[in-house]
């Protein structure tokens, strides 16, 4: 049966079905329960009147009260204006109105004691407000000192007046009719451990702040349920896994001490060693393994990962790779089958361009159970692959691929789930690993190989090009490559493919005894190889691309990365481009070049990667300026459907949530004790398709 929180809102008085179409297109409110949750952005203090005199430009907003003493039309055509003089005991100032004059001046009148509230300007230094909003005053909006809600609106709703004051209208008129459907929906000893107000009052005063300490305690309550929820939703997933998830045990280790003895090339990290013994340990439990593996560009994880595969093959199942582009897929390939042939693994690769005889080679082979390893893009995950026995599944940048591929991997073998690895080089912050990856266990290989010297990362202007040129000749005489990368954005595709051009041909001027490569987006896939092979060769000294190249080639003799406008590129993507060089024992540097103009947050974004190269740290800021949806590419997944919470700002009420939701799924997996019936009934209310449980439903 529908709930009152399912009612549409064109049922509401003064909505109707066109507003109410209108406002689903623009904000996505569709229907009580999503009026209720579209929380304000910000409040406006409404709780003090200000002094003319005491007013200046830099106030955000400001409330008065006096009188207008003259009222006058000035300018002509699109300069006409009303512009009114607005007195107190102290001062006077102007308030000024550009659109819906008449209307205005009809409305207003001399001598009147008005409320007038607005953002003070200075114009001719004149303080003036304009478009305030301006109410007769009364005893009742005299004393009524509050908060305002801002809430979100848009211009095309803005035009049928449904603006933020209508929209908390709309709100205030639901959240009268709601107060007897809304239930308490945490445990009254998380209400006693934590200080939370009830939802209820949570809910009322959101929207509606007596004060602003009202206001903080309906935000941490609200805060911490939507965390809460999520929270409890991962760990239970992670619980019914360990619980009923039989994984396949793995404990022959001969074939990978028959490695580690003969054919390792180089010794491990110990972070490398704690992650392989971290995998061990699941492999041979007898649960499914379910494990993401983070560690920075050039850390060591492909090793790491050959050697988790040696522990399944030795055992007479199969592994698979899955990586998110041809280049990536023939990187891998190339770097295991080195390994592979040693042991007499057999090993192959599945990608979009494999030919068809290959790929009835391949099939039959993974069906008979001869093919052991298989290296592939989203071939694999084609219904016609068949293994005789996946154990091991793993997926490189996971980030590229979304959630029902990953799930089509898993579901490979027939008998039991495979073992997952998981594999990021974008260093993900503990908070964000916490929400989107909080039912997988988490390892992290936080240290580089031995002989690795630190990338040197510097930032030059424009107009310092001749002394970057000059510096790049220098590294090219000692036998290095360099890469110069221009930044390729959809919009601007045409534009971009004639910076590159220009740039490609500024360089062949500047290093005419050189031979240079060039890539991009537009070529067709055999030139990008053709080109992308003749670099790792060394037939060429320069590689101009665009951001082609961010995964892909593994050249250790290249020691120098320019970006060029890197003003123009996210944290992420400048940390995994400078994570191209530095691959080998000589001394890199990574030059970023930019305008001299630059806002805030690419000057943020230089400086950070000019003062660190830990992509944890790079990551923590990049959380902070992008928002968490961006980075990990969930927003088309839905994972991070936060409605209040925002995991940059409230990492203490992350943890505390998280702590709480794993107390009490300790106690009581199945939620069924009296104490936790609340959490129950709320979860049995929502929809089968809600992702965040924090919602009303």
């Amino acid at each position: 049966m529908p709930s009152f929180f399912d009612t549409s809102i064109e049922f509401l008085k003064g909505v109707g079905p066109q507003k109410a179409a209108l406002i689903g297109k623009e904000l996505g409110i569709f229907t009580y329960a999503d009026l209720i949750q579209h929380y304000p952005f910000r409040y406006e203090d409404r709780t003090q009147f200000h002094s003319i005199e005491s007013v200046h430009a830099d106030m955000p907003f400001v409330q008065i009260k006096g009188r207008i003493t003259k009222m006058e039309t000035v300018g002509e055509g699109r300069k006409k204006r009303l512009v009114a003089r607005f007195e107190d005991q102290t001062d006077s100032l102007e308030l000024v109105w550009f659109k819906g004059i008449q209307w205005v001046a009809k409305k207003l009148k001399l001598g009147v004691d008005y409320v007038v509230f607005g953002k003070p300007t200075v114009y001719g230094r004149k303080v003036n407000i304009a478009h305030p909003e301006i109410e007769v005053l009364t005893t009742q909006n005299e004393k009524a000192a509050y908060l305002q809600p801002v809430y979100h609106s848009s211009e095309k709703l803005k035009a049928k007046y449904i603006d933020s004051k209508a929209i908390s209208k709309m709100i205030r008129q639901v959240m009268v009719q709601a107060e007897p459907h809304i239930y308490e929906t945490l445990p009254e000893s998380l209400l006693s451990q934590f200080g939370l107000i009830e939802k209820k009052f949570a809910l009322w005063h959101i929207h509606f702040p007596s004060n602003s300490e009202l206001l903080q305690k309906a935000q941490f309550r609200l805060k911490f349920e939507e965390f809460f929820f999520i929270q409890l939703k991962l760990l239970k997933m992670k619980v019914t896994r360990i619980d009923k998830f039989k994984g396949q045990v793995f404990n022959d280790s001969s074939l990978l001490t028959e490695f580690y003895n003969k054919h390792l090339p180089f010794d491990l990290t110990n972070a490398q060693k704690r992650v392989i013994r971290e995998i061990y340990q699941d492999m041979k439990s007898g649960r499914q393994m379910n494990r993401l593996l983070q560690g920075d560009v050039g850390s060591g994880k492909t090793i790491v990962a050959f050697i988790c595969m040696l522990l399944v093959v030795g055992s007479g199942a199969q592994a698979s790779m899955m990586a998110p582009t041809e280049i990536l897929a023939d990187q891998h390939y190339e770097g295991l089958k080195e390994y592979a042939d040693l042991l007499g693994i057999k090993i192959a690769k599945l990608t979009g361009s494999s030919k068809a005889a290959e790929r009835r080679e391949i099939h039959e082979a993974l069906e008979d159970g001869s093919l052991q390893i298989l290296v592939g893009t989203h071939a694999l995950i084609e219904d016609k692959v068949q293994f005789k026995n996946l154990g091991l599944a793993i997926i490189d940048e996971q980030h590229r691929f979304g959630v029902a591929q990953r799930a089509k991997l898993w579901s490979k073998n027939a008998t039991q789930f495979p073992h997952i690895l998981v594999m990021t080089a974008t260093p993900i912050p503990r908070t964000l690993a916490m929400t989107v990856y909080g039912d997988l266990d988490v390892s992290i290989i936080d240290e580089l190989p031995a002989g690795r010297k630190p990338i040197q990362t510097i930032h030059e202007y424009d107009g310092k090009r001749l002394s970057v040129f000059g510096f790049m000749k220098k590294e090219i005489a000692k036998g290095r490559q360099i890469y110069v990368v221009y930044p390729l954005i959809e919009e601007s595709e045409k534009l971009d493919l004639k910076d590159l051009m220009d740039g490609y041909e500024s360089i062949a001027r500047a290093f005419p005894d050189n031979h240079i490569s060039i890539v991009h987006g537009k070529m067709k896939p055999q030139d990008k190889d053709f080109e992308m092979q003749r670099f790792v060769k060394h037939e060429t000294q320069i590689m101009v691309a665009t951001t082609v190249i961010e995964v892909g080639v593994n050249v250790p003799n290249a020691s120098v990365m320019v970006i060029e406008n890197a003003e123009r590129f996210g944290l992420a993507q400048l940390h995994q481009l400078r994570g191209r060089v530095g691959r080998g024992a000589d001394q890199s540097y990574c030059i970023l070049m930019t305008d001299y103009k630059l806002s805030k947050e690419a000057r943020i974004r230089i400086d950070t990667m000019v003062k660190t190269n830990n992509g944890f740290e790079i990551a923590d800021v990049d959380l902070r300026l992008r928002g968490p949806g961006d980075i990990t590419g969930t927003q088309q997944s839905g994972v991070l459907d936060l409605l209040i919470a925002d995991i940059s700002k409230d990492t203490k009420i992350l943890q505390a949530a998280r702590n709480a939701a794993s107390d009490i799924l300790e106690v009581d997996p199945d939620l069924s004790t009296d104490q936790n019936r609340n959490i129950l009934r709320h979860i049995k209310s929502l929809k089968k398709t809600t992702v965040n449980w924090g919602r009303i439903s």
